[in-house]
C-alpha cells in the first residue's frame, strides 16, 4: 500500500435529546461569549432551546440554498457589527454552508448542529454561488470545531426531504470510492457509511408504515442514518469531489435546483457509468448493500424509499443539458474510472432528466 491519509481535527458529539446542553458545553470550551446563531425561520423552533443555553449576541435567519455571495456578505456584516466570537449553526447544508462562508473570511469557530443528513458539518469544503455558477473550495478555517448530533431534532424532517438528504449522503460514500484522493481508509469509511445509511433509511421507511412502533423506530433510524451520514462526510472530505458531485454542483448552481434532490436523482446514473471500470468499488458497495451488485442494491433502496427520479421534476429545462455539457466536462476529474466524453455525459444527463432507469 502506498497512500497518504489525513484526518480532519474535529470533535463529534452524539447527544440524543440533549442538543442544547451539548452545544453549550462546546461553546464554553471555545471560551466564546458572543455567539451568532444561524438558523432559518423554518428551523426557529429547533434552534430556540439551543439559543436559550448560549450567550447569543445575534440571531441570523437569512439562509438561502447554494449560499449566494450576496447572502454571505450580509451575514459577514452582521457578524462584524455584533462583534461575535463564535458561530453556531442549526439547520441543514445551506445553514452550515452560510456559517462556513462567514468563517472563511473571519476565521470564527463554528459549532454545527445538523437537522438533515447533508454532511457539510464534517468537511472543510465551502461553496458560494454567483450569476448561476457555484464555486467550491477547501479551507481548514471553515471546518466546524465541533458537531453536535441530536437525533430528536430530525424526527420531524418531512419524509421526502429525509430520503433526498439520506441519498445525498449516500452519494458522498459512492464518490469516495473513486474520487481524486480516495484511499483504502476512505473506502472503508464509505462502505460502513453505505451500510448504515441503507439500514437507517430503510428503518425510517418501515416506521412510517407501522404506527405502533413508529416513535422508537423513528429515532433509532434517524440516529443510524446520522451515523452513516457522518462517516460519508468524513470519507468525502478526505477523498475529494468526484464525477457525481461535479455534475450536481454545475446543475445546482446553473439552474437553482434543490441540492439533496439533485444528488438523489443523479446518483444511480453515475454509479452505473463508473462501476464497470471500478471492480473493487463495485464489490465494496454491493457488500455494503448486501446485494449481488452495487446498482441492484441502490435500486432496491430507491424503490423502498420512493426516491426522486428525474431532473425534469426538479425544474431543470431540457435545453439545460446542452448548456451544462461543457461546464461538466471541464469539472469532472481526469482520473474518473470510466473515460468521460461529451456523448457519455449527454446520455447520462438525458436519462437523469427524463427519469429513466440507469443502464
Amino acid at each position: 500500500m502506498r497512500f497518504t491519509h489525513e484526518t480532519l481535527p474535529q470533535r463529534v458529539v452524539f447527544a440524543r435529546g440533549e442538543a442544547a446542553r451539548g452545544v453549550a458545553a462546546e461553546v464554553e470550551a471555545l471560551g466564546a461569549s458572543r455567539v451568532m446563531l444561524i438558523a432559518s425561520e423554518r428551523e426557529a423552533a429547533l434552534a430556540d432551546p439551543v439559543a436559550s443555553a448560549l450567550p447569543v449576541a445575534v440571531r441570523h435567519e437569512e439562509v438561502v440554498m447554494h449560499v449566494p455571495v450576496a447572502v454571505a456578505e450580509r451575514a459577514r456584516a452582521v457578524a462584524a457589527e455584533h462583534e461575535v466570537d463564535a458561530l453556531v449553526s442549526v439547520g441543514g447544508g445551506s445553514t452550515t454552508g452560510l456559517a462556513k462562508a462567514v468563517a472563511l473570511t473571519t476565521g470564527l469557530p463554528v459549532v454545527a448542529v445538523p437537522t438533515t443528513y447533508a454532511g457539510s458539518e464534517a468537511t472543510d469544503v465551502w461553496g458560494l454561488t454567483e450569476d448561476g455558477t457555484k464555486t467550491t473550495g477547501v479551507d481548514r478555517r471553515v471546518l466546524p470545531r465541533s458537531v453536535v448530533y441530536d437525533a430528536s431534532l430530525l424526527t420531524g424532517l418531512p419524509p421526502d426531504l429525509a430520503v433526498a438528504s439520506g441519498l445525498n449522503a449516500m452519494a458522498h460514500c459512492v464518490d469516495s470510492m473513486w474520487a481524486p484522493r480516495a484511499d483504502p481508509i476512505d473506502r472503508a469509511l464509505a462502505g460502513e457509511g453505505i451500510r448504515a445509511l441503507a439500514a437507517g433509511l430503510t428503518g425510517l421507511a418501515a416506521a412510517a408504515t407501522d404506527s405502533d412502533a413508529a416513535d422508537a423506530a423513528d429515532v433509532s433510524g434517524v440516529e443510524e442514518t446520522l451515523y452513516g451520514a457522518y462517516l460519508a462526510a468524513v470519507a468525502f472530505a478526505s477523498a475529494g469531489s468526484g464525477m457525481h458531485h461535479k455534475i450536481c454542483h454545475v446543475l445546482g448552481g446553473m439552474f437553482d435546483l434543490p441540492h439533496a434532490q439533485t444528488h438523489a436523482v443523479v446518483l444511480p446514473h453515475v454509479l452505473a457509468f463508473n462501476v464497470p471500470h471500478a471492480p473493487e468499488a463495485e464489490r465494496r458497495i454491493a457488500a455494503a448493500f448486501g446485494s449481488a451488485t452495487a446498482l441492484a442494491g441502490l435500486a432496491v433502496l430507491r424503490e423502498r424509499l420512493d426516491a426522486p427520479r428525474s431532473l425534469r421534476d426538479l425544474g431543470m429545462p431540457h435545453d439545460g443539458i446542452g448548456r451544462a455539457l461543457d461546464p461538466v466536462l471541464a469539472a469532472v476529474p481526469d482520473d474518473n474510472p470510466t473515460p468521460v466524453t461529451a456523448d457519455a455525459v449527454t446520455a447520462l444527463l438525458e436519462a437523469a432528466w427524463a427519469g429513466e432507469e440507469p443502464a
